[in-house]
């Protein structure tokens, strides 16, 4: 296991960790969580052994190799199979070790490399290697492309692979979602519950968080606290420690206000000079609770559009793309006020350009757009921090925006986005992505748009961030089309979904996760989005295609039956192994000093098995809605 003890860590003025202490047990699935700059990717420098630590602990099994995703990726001329395939070293060593024998002629080293290859199901490399690449979106062609020929986001998704395909008993992710789109994650979050290595997963994704992690660890006050369950799990179990904690730090402050009332009265009085001392000790000696903290220091809102025209933009039989290359065709949109769409298609599929159409910051080849008069758009690009002027500081990109409005007015409004104080007046060449996020976000909301085109807002926010972002374009009261692969911000702001594929506008008639169960089927069928039925099929050919579907209906609810009776066996299983525990913890002997340890074995015991059955019965319910879905497709 991983064991952390009494670990600190500073960089430059800022402590990081301080007396931080954890345990992580082969196997287990981690989300690391806390906000931006607390530590979480120092945590993982240090478990990779490229930074020290100054006081504590920390120890890893000798065996373990840490695999995680490379930051950069030079521009090679080798295919990305074979960049990908690197990604296991063993691999690499043991077929440099078997060429050096062969060329030796050493008959018997090769016999023992060809065994130790086979043993690590070497041959099949190659192919694990491409259903990686294509399950991250590369296809066959695509694969033996040269990485130099991908642009920086594809070039991040084959380190991905490359960490993926490295055979080690610990992975450590840094938010591994950030160049995917939906479909991507989805196929990810299915990937990483497949593997038996024990995994950190640091990602300010929730829905990923709980579709990955069984253990949530938080980051906060320079301390390390363990969670026994998955991100929504941490928030129940996370709001009841801090409720627990507030009521104790509210009894202890009443306390501390009766011993020091009694001090002030008696300290000068000699009756009572020996009792007011007796209480100073007992004041000097009190361990002092902290108080909870729940609040977020996030919180905005976007102020009530000028105008509201209706419709605000239309598109009509649009063709783009860029120079001659046509990415999308003929496509047709009403955005009329008050509409919120959900823009989904995966990488490459040409949302990005719709959405830089609708913009006007791409002309269209064909068609035309036609834009209400008094039509404000709010753009947030992809791209967008690279507009930010690194050497200005936060207040001056607003009053570039609002010359006449007074700089107090500025920062006020600045401080609900957390630039507080000297950080509004100070260049921002040091600010995090998650900062120049925040400021990218708060120049949009200035400027009181009735249309918000926003496109992967939330990459470089934290959880907070992106909670306070969610609530704010709830009340939003213009028009809104998103893109993004955070399902919980898609699924709170959107009313309606569109996609793109193969290079045409659709819209889906569902919400998020019927589009989510969609997808995973066409992907496990191996088929392309079904394009709309048309009336001229004749009944000879319904009935054919009635037979497939019916077909098609059994193949994809059989697995899903039987994972059902499964967890139904294993629930019943659980709920006897619950119901045991329980009844020695109601028992007067479990008391006892003798059952102490296994005392607080049990209580650990029934903590797990609550939170297995909590995930089977998710995973149950999911089961169930997902064969609803099925029939109801």
């Amino acid at each position: 296991m991983i064991e952390i003890k009494n670990l600190s860590l500073q960089r430059g003025n800022k402590i990081l960790l301080q007396n931080a202490n954890l345990n992580i047990y082969p196997g287990q699935r981690i989300g690391l969580i806390g906000k931006n700059g607390t530590g979480k990717s120092s945590l993982f420098a240090l478990i990779e052994g490229k930074i020290n630590y100054d006081s504590g602990d920390l120890r890893l099994p000798k065996h373990w190799q840490p695999a995680t995703v490379k930051q950069e990726t030079p521009a090679l001329d080798i295919p990305a199979l074979e960049f990908v395939l690197q990604g296991d070293i063993e691999l690499q060593q043991l077929q440099q070790q078997l060429h050096e024998a062969e060329k030796n002629d050493d008959g018997i080293k090769q016999g023992e490399l060809h065994a130790r290859l086979a043993e690590i199901d070497a041959y099949s490399a190659p192919a694990r290697a491409a259903k990686l690449l294509n399950g991250l979106g590369f296809s066959q062609q695509e694969q033996q492309q040269p990485v130099k020929s991908f642009s920086g986001g594809w070039r991040m998704r084959l380190n991905l692979a490359q960490a993926l395909m490295c055979r080690t008993d610990l992975l450590l992710l840094d938010e591994p979602t950030n160049h995917l789109d939906l479909e991507t994650v989805l196929w990810l979050e299915n990937h990483l519950a497949s593997l038996d290595t024990t995994q950190i997963i640091i990602s300010h994704d929730r829905d990923f968080l709980n579709a990955t992690t069984n253990i949530t660890v938080e980051l906060a006050q320079q301390k390390l606290t363990a969670y026994g369950g998955n991100y929504d799990f941490y928030q129940q179990e996370r709001a009841q420690r801090l409720s627990q904690q507030q009521s104790a730090y509210l009894k202890q402050q009443a306390h501390i206000r009766h011993l020091e009332s009694f001090i002030n009265r008696f300290k000068a009085k000699a009756t009572k000079a020996v009792q007011a001392q007796s209480r100073i000790k007992a004041l000097a000696r009190l361990e002092r609770i902290a108080p909870a903290h729940l609040d977020s220091e996030f919180s905005f809102k976007f102020s009530q559009p000028d105008h509201l025209p209706n419709p605000l933009i239309k598109l009509e039989n649009l063709n783009l793309g860029y120079g001659d290359k046509t990415i999308l065709h003929d496509i047709n949109l009403s955005v009329e006020s008050g509409a919120r769409y959900g823009l989904l298609g995966v990488n490459g599929s040409g949302k990005s350009t719709l959405i830089k159409a609708i913009s006007g910051t791409l002309l269209p080849q064909a068609g035309t757009i036609t834009r209400a008069e008094k039509l404000k758009i709010g753009y947030f690009a992809q791209h967008q921090l690279e507009t930010l002027r690194a050497d200005q500081t936060p207040v001056w990109h607003i009053q570039q925006l609002s010359p006449e409005v007074r700089e107090q007015e500025i920062r006020n409004f600045l401080g609900s986005f957390a630039f507080i104080g000297d950080m509004a007046l100070q260049p921002i060449t040091p600010f995090s992505g998650g900062e120049k996020a925040r400021l990218a976000l708060a120049m949009i909301v200035w400027q009181k748009p009735n249309l918000l085109l926003l496109d992967e807002p939330t990459n470089h926010l934290d959880l907070d961030m992106r909670h306070a972002l969610t609530i704010a374009l709830q009340s939003f009261q213009g028009a809104l089309i998103v893109v993004s692969h955070d399902r919980t911000l898609l699924e709170s702001t959107s009313d309606s979904l569109i996609y793109l594929n193969q290079g045409s506008l659709h819209h889906f008639n569902g919400d998020l996760n019927n589009y989510r169960q969609w997808r995973l089927s066409q992907e496990q069928n191996n088929a392309e989005f079904p394009q709309a039925s048309t009336d001229s099929v004749n009944r000879k050919e319904q009935k054919r295609q009635d037979a497939q579907q019916r077909q098609q209906r059994a193949r994809q609810i059989k697995p899903l039956l039987m994972k059902i009776e499964k967890a139904e066996r294993d629930i019943e299983l659980w709920q006897k192994q619950q119901q045991q525990y329980e009844q020695f913890l109601s028992s007067e002997d479990a008391y006892l000093d003798e059952n102490k340890t296994n005392l607080q074995q049990t209580i650990t015991k029934l903590a797990e098995v609550k939170v297995k059955l909590a995930q089977l019965e998710e995973k149950w319910l999911e089961w169930q809605q997902q064969i609803e879905a099925i029939d109801h497709t």
